[in-house]
């Protein structure tokens, strides 16, 4: 179902098994109903598809699920019941959008891991990327892991991962090599200074907060007669003198002594007096201790500030604290270090270099076997599906060659073509047609997502074509039209198609189109019964007016296509 997406209002459509074919006239919509699949494969969303006065589209749609889709379900949390899968999408016009899988809240990245093993979109882009040299390794290495047909084939996929592991290694040991060599001569620079700023911090000896303690014992040198006399005078009043605190509460204590004897409920308040009289004597006994300890000391002094000069020095440039201070030292000390075992570093970055360098190449060695065998079975393949698509005479070749060292592999890969009897293969967009590219990505498509596919995922998928016949007709329309049914008897084949040829091989035909509904452009499809789809094929035989000999033509044709 399509809700508010481009000129949709609401567009609820089903399609089945067999061979699906889209067709009306040019602008009609036919692409909206791809784009929009393709959003539920975890395609680019773009607020520019919403319809005009809506605040979101919405795209859902119900798939037959394969075990390996149940499998990537199972593997995100989600439960599936029974075999069908529900997927729903959804474009807000701030730019968000939101997804459900089976009714639960999921992400794009979800609808893409499902996309492999529920369809597969074929477009024109699609076809312009044969040119590219990366999509052509892509789909030989794509083919090569799904055909079980030569013993190399059958491990390409454990050889691309190792393949991949070993470069990422090697290149990220050369960079380590290149920073080290790079970075010795700056580092040799730096060395004396690093041996001196060590050899300063080592032979301060500094000690965990020194410099707190330090400043400690500065301020009471400095404050020795204060303290003495402050102390000394505090001693005299708890302990030594007749009036001392000790005294009076000793007195006290014989007073309530004296009333117990009287009235022993006074007993109480002696007894609180007995922790006074302990206190004041360990007061006491602490200050004469202290005094003990206190000593004016002119040398310790100076010792002492000459200490903590030597401490700021040293703070200035290494850190705020002496903990800053030892961290720096213990940092250059690992730099020098560094320095002094970087050759025996190096000499074994080397060795590991040359290990990984020799493992590639020899992984590297066994992928290029892999791809040249199976680029041989994919030229053969190629070959027999051109031919009834009118261009029996065709030569296909793949051809493996060395490339740089990357984390694909040392192969280049170009895939080749002579359409004429005696001419050398030549790369494909030097030498075929507009109508030649889109069989050969026909017979590309074929090979790849056929039947090895549908063994693949364990049960048919949705392949979509999006004018796959564009710059053919003839015969080979028509070849195009069986390729694409043979397709259809393992998937379900969905064809947006402008040629009558193709048309009327359809196992259900939909027709496209437009109209105005309340001065409003809104786009329809319907499923064409069998007269109205001979009327729609005549049309596309006749143009804008169906004639009695374009019925018969359009009639003659769907006979010789159940042929």
């Amino acid at each position: 179902m399509i809700e508010n997406y481009a000129v949709v209002d609401r567009l609820q459509v089903r399609f089945h098994a067999g061979l699906n074919l889209l067709t009306g006239e040019t602008g009609s919509g036919k692409s909206i109903v791809v784009d929009a699949l393709g959003l539920l494969l975890g395609g680019r969303a773009s607020t520019e598809m919403i319809r005009s006065g809506a605040d979101r589209a919405r795209v859902s749609g119900v798939f037959e699920a394969a075990p390996s889709a149940i499998r990537v379900l199972t593997e995100a949390g989600f439960e599936s019941s029974g075999s069908e899968l529900l997927l729903d999408r959804e474009i807000l016009a701030s730019g968000k959008g939101r997804v459900w899988v089976n009714n639960r809240p999921a992400t794009v990245a979800l609808l893409k891991d499902l996309a492999p093993h529920l369809g597969d979109i074929h477009g024109q882009h699609d076809q312009q990327l044969l040119f590219e040299a990366s999509a052509q390794l892509a789909m030989l290495d794509a083919f090569s892991h799904s055909d079980g047909s030569h013993s190399e084939g059958a491990h390409s996929e454990k050889k691309r991962g190792l393949v991949k592991q070993l470069f990422t290694a090697w290149r990220n040991v050369s960079a380590a090599i290149t920073v080290l060599e790079t970075a010795d001569q700056e580092k040799l620079r730096l060395l004396d200074l690093w041996e001196f700023q060590r050899r300063e911090i080592e032979t301060a000896e500094l000690k965990p907060d020194e410099d707190i303690e330090l400043e400690a014992e500065r301020r009471i040198q400095l404050n020795a007669g204060r303290l003495l006399e402050n102390a000394g005078a505090a001693y005299e009043l708890l302990y030594e003198s007749p009036e001392s605190a000790l005294h009076m509460v000793r007195a006290a204590a014989k007073k309530v002594d004296e009333l117990t004897r009287i009235d022993p409920p006074m007993e109480s308040i002696r007894q609180s007096l007995e922790p006074a009289l302990i206190a004041i004597q360990d007061a006491a006994f602490s200050l004469r201790d202290y005094l003990g300890r206190i000593e004016a000391n002119p040398a310790r002094l100076e010792e002492v500030e000459t200490r903590l000069v030597a401490i700021d020095r040293l703070k200035r440039k290494y850190g705020n604290s002496v903990q800053e201070i030892v961290a720096f030292g213990d940092d250059v000390a690992l730099k020098i270090r560094e320095i002094e075992t970087a050759g025996e570093r190096l000499e074994e970055l080397k060795r590991e270099r040359l290990r990984l360098a020799t493992e590639y190449e020899n992984a590297a060695t066994g992928l290029t076997r892999c791809r040249t065998a199976a680029g041989r079975e994919l030229a053969k393949r190629v070959e027999q599906e051109l031919k009834p698509l009118a261009m029996e005479r065709t030569r296909f070749e793949v051809r493996v060659e060395p490339a740089p060292w990357s984390e694909n592999g040392s192969d280049a890969i170009a895939f080749l073509v002579s359409p004429n009897v005696g001419e050398e293969p030549k790369p494909l967009d030097r030498v075929v047609s507009g109508g030649e590219l889109s069989r050969i990505a026909l017979a590309l498509k074929t090979c790849l997502v056929g039947t090895h596919a549908t063994a693949k995922t364990g049960a048919p998928r949705t392949l979509v074509f999006d004018e796959i016949d564009a710059g053919i007709g003839g015969r080979a329309a028509e070849g195009v039209a069986r390729r694409l049914r043979a397709l259809s008897a393992e998937n379900q084949v969905l064809c947006v198609t402008h040629l009558a040829q193709i048309a009327c091989f359809a196992d259900h035909h939909y027709k496209v189109g437009k109209e105005e509904r309340a001065g409003r452009t809104v786009a329809q499809i319907e499923e064409l019964a069998p007269k109205e789809s001979t009327e729609e094929i005549g049309r596309m035989l006749s143009g804008q007016h169906l004639t009695p000999e374009a019925l018969r033509n359009a009639a003659e044709l769907m006979r010789a296509a159940r042929v």
